[in-house]
Parts: structure tokens; sequence; C-alpha cells
């Protein structure tokens, strides 16, 4: 019982550095190579976590062998664009400029109902609103919308829209986050004064979310809310 648990473990720590080593990518988003080569290794880490007869290294090997395939792989996909059509495809058009290509949709066995469905994930409810859509590698829809059809801009309509830059969570639960810190070009020590100015302590802090121009939105945990509202109460008994 014990080997089976420390076996498991071991190849769970080997399954995610495999995965991590390949990159950062959603199922959704993985092309071909990256998708046969994750099915592989969840069937390979399975046999030695099943068989504690099997050596564990019938597992790490094939694993380690089947990474380093699918990153020279990636390699000459960036290297070689026949190549990377040959193993990912390349994207395939079903609606050119407002028209449906049938004859593409049949070579892609795609229906009608699929392609209203996936219109439907973009926010798009209409096909008669729709100029392009192109069905990538990864198999998602990316879709154009007619020019009078799409939503005005502010640059449509002329008007210069302030730029807060972006914003990102600098605590999460009590937790300070320095990577959102460098994003925005904020420090530590303004963070911590923006909580000294509501008397708050880190760990009272559920979110705080803010932007290089030092704007923040701010929310209590939930046992810090409680506290402050029945001291207000007992202030405003007195």
């Amino acid at each position: 019982m014990t080997i089976s648990l420390i076996r498991t473990l071991l190849l769970y720590v080997m399954i995610i550095a495999a995965v991590r080593i390949m990159g950062k990518r959603q199922i959704s988003e993985l092309q071909t190579s990256e998708l046969v080569v994750t099915l592989l290794i969840s069937d390979i880490a399975a046999i030695p976590m099943q068989n504690t007869g099997q050596p564990l290294s019938s597992g790490i090997i094939p694993i380690l062998v089947l990474v380093s395939c699918e990153i020279a792989a990636s390699f000459f996909m960036v290297k070689n664009s026949r190549f990377r059509k040959l193993v990912a495809g390349k994207p395939q058009v079903v609606i050119n400029n407002g028209t449906v290509d049938q004859a593409q949709m049949k070579r892609l066995r795609m229906s009608t109902e699929d392609l209203s469905e996936q219109l439907r994930q973009m926010n798009v409810f209409s096909i008669q609103d729709v100029a392009y859509a192109i069905v990538e590698t990864n198999g998602k829809l990316s879709v154009m919308k007619k020019p009078e059809k799409d939503q005005v801009s502010a640059s449509m309509l002329g008007i210069a829209v302030p730029d807060h830059g972006i914003d990102a969570v600098v605590i999460s639960d009590g937790e300070l986050s320095k990577f959102s810190l460098e994003l925005c070009h904020l420090t530590e020590e303004w963070v911590m004064g923006v909580l000294n100015g509501q008397n708050l302590r880190l760990e009272d802090v559920f979110i705080m979310t803010a932007n290089p121009k030092k704007n923040y939105y701010l929310i209590r945990k939930d046992e810090v809310q409680k506290k402050h509202s029945s001291h207000g109460a007992q202030k405003g008994g007195r």
C-alpha cells in the first residue's frame, strides 16, 4: 500500500512537471500533437500506478521521451511552416465575406448546429451579422462581424479614453502578490499605507485589486466585515 502511494505521488509530480515543460494551455486550446501526448502520458502513467510489479522507470522513461518529442515538434513547427501545417493543419474559413462556405463545412464535418452554437458562444446570435468566421487549428472559431453590426468603439466616436493600465489582484485572501505589484509598478509600502488608512491588516483582506494609477478596490473578509458592522451598531446604540 505504501509503495503504491509513493509511486503514485512520484508519477503525479512527474506528470505536472511534464505538462509545465510543454507549456500552459487549456484543454480546448491544445494542438493535435499536444493532445495526443497528453492522452498518452495519462495512459502510460496509469500502468505503473496500478501494477506495482512494473518498475517505475517503465512509466517515467516513456513520459520523458514523449515530452522530448513534443518539445522537438514544437521547435520544428516554429521554424518550418510546412511541418506545422502537416502536424497541426491550417485555419479553415467557413464564412467568407458574409457567405457560408458549405463545401468547407462538409470537409470539416461541421453541421449548421455546430456553427450556430460556436457563434452564440462568441455572442453572435445571427449568422447575418458575420463577415468572416475561421475555424482555427485548435478547433475554436474566430469571428469578425460586419462593420455595421460591430459594436461602436470610443475611437469611432473620436472620444479619448484615459488609460489606467491593467488591474491586478495585489492581495488574495490575505496574501500579497509581488508579481502583481511589479506588474502595476506599485510597492508593498503603498499597499500597507492603504490598509493602515482603513485600519486593516493584511490578513483582514479577502481581495484587493489595483492599477498603475493607484486606483484600488478592496473587499474585506466576511468575518472582518461582520466585526465592523457589529461595532458600528454598538456605537449607534450608545
